[in-house]
């Protein structure tokens, strides 16, 4: 299996399901269905925090017949209607077929105009690639994506790629021959980071389930009625075996022997060591026993406490995220140098873990306390660096700005833990003053 370059982590993961009440029935009668919560621990922090309540709660993944119902030359974009509350988002770099040279996606040239491409009532096949956000809906594409536990498969499109965290150029070479040799003609393949070290029998195994997968969809599709949804990603449960349970995970606890079983069942499949490692425990509420929920709340507050007595008061805008350090009740023990680079190198570190808990992206503006010497600075944007880096949601540090401020991006993805556990204040509308 799986040989890691990167230094391991300690690993767990917890299930919790709760049976969610629905509204009555006109026969007087009750609906159920069943919410998924699932905890994911590094050295024993919480550092990312998934849900999913019924069939309709998670869209990405998901492809759609649709139809465009507005064509918008002045934003290069149309609104699709997919069946769903609020039409879908293409834009035109989304609404042509991908382009790719050797160092990935090829930018659509200047002639590609939306008003080229898409005409109103006109019918596509798109897959959501953004869940909606808020007041937009969901973000999609006419390139379809098919993710295998170690490769994603471009069935529209010929190329080969691999994950930019493998590093490696012989592992990277290595991964790309395999993927070239395992790949029908005309379909493209992207080795995902949890293959770096996996022979090629199982790669190869993972691009031929997911052609089958697709050359199975094709008689489908006809047939489906627009709008209309032609497949639907996996449950919650199959994308953690799928994404998130790798050689890192030491221990896997649940609430409930039946989804024990299917994730065993699914590890044993690809021979994977946690099959040995998951732990049932029934009859306990187990987000309180590690205290997942005590963690949210304090996460959903813009200070947080770090272990020195510095903290870290975090602020979203409309246009960015803002976080400013502070020693605190931290007064350190030599000099203010060695006081400042220590609060800074401990927020380096909670800064990540919070951008993941928190699910923040966008631009993103750190304000460390100003530090004196180049080497410390380095010091701190290498920590920062090296803790993003275990975020699988892409990120990049720009570095430091004239004001000595640290600029970064983090990637969009789904809804932030504010909006999924919060509603805005009737009285003060988010300003927090009355």
């Amino acid at each position: 299996m799986k040989n890691q370059t990167t230094k391991p982590r300690h690993k767990e993961i917890v299930l919790q399901t709760q049976a969610q009440t629905k509204t009555k029935t006109q026969d007087n009668s009750q609906n159920q269905s069943q919410k998924i919560r699932a905890a994911v621990f590094e050295q024993g922090e919480l550092v990312e925090l998934f849900e999913e309540e019924g069939a309709s709660s998670h869209m990405v993944g998901n492809i759609y017949k649709g139809r465009v119902e507005n064509v918008l030359p002045g934003m290069q974009a149309a609104f699709v209607d997919i069946g769903v509350d609020k039409n879908a988002f293409l834009y035109v770099g989304d609404a042509i077929p991908a382009r790719f040279d050797e160092d990935g996606k090829v930018s659509p040239v200047v002639n590609d105009r939306i008003e080229n491409v898409l005409k109103p009532r006109q019918e596509l096949l798109v897959q959501v690639t953004k869940e909606p956000v808020s007041t937009k809906g969901a973000r999609i594409s006419v390139n379809i994506t098919l993710p295998g536990r170690y490769v994603v498969l471009l069935p529209q499109v010929s190329y080969i790629g691999v994950s930019r965290k493998i590093q490696d150029n012989n592992e990277r070479a290595r991964l790309r021959d395999l993927a070239a040799t395992s790949k029908p003609e005309g379909m493209g393949v992207i080795v995902r980071t949890l293959a770096e070290g996996i022979d090629g029998d199982e790669i190869a195994e993972d691009i031929t389930q997911l052609v089958a997968f697709w050359q199975a969809l094709q008689p489908k599709i006809p047939h489906v009625s627009v709008p209309g949804i032609v497949h639907k990603d996996v449950d919650l449960v199959s994308r953690l075996v799928r994404d998130w349970i790798d050689q890192d995970v030491e221990k896997i606890t649940v609430d409930q022997e039946e989804v024990g079983q299917v994730i065993r069942q699914a590890l044993l499949e690809i021979e994977h060591p946690a099959a040995k490692k998951i732990h049932v425990v029934t009859g306990e509420d187990l987000f309180a026993k590690y205290g997942v929920d005590d963690e949210i709340r304090k996460t959903l507050r813009s200070k947080v406490w770090l272990k020195s007595g510095g903290y870290l008061v975090i602020q979203q805008t409309e246009a960015l995220i803002v976080i400013d350090v502070n020693t605190g009740k931290y007064v350190g023990q030599r000099s203010l140098e060695e006081t400042v680079v220590h609060t800074n190198l401990e927020a380096a570190s909670e800064i990540a873990r919070q951008l993941r808990l928190r699910n923040l992206g966008g631009i993103i503006i750190i304000d460390f306390i100003d530090m004196t010497t180049e080497e410390a600075q380095k010091q701190v944007l290498d920590v920062l660096e090296i803790a993003c880096a275990r975020d699988k949601t892409k990120s990049q540090i720009l570095g430091l700005t004239q004001l000595g401020l640290v600029e970064m991006t983090r990637k969009k993805v789904g809804q932030t833990l504010a909006v999924r556990y919060t509603s805005p204040c009737p009285s003060c509308e988010g300003s927090g003053r009355v």
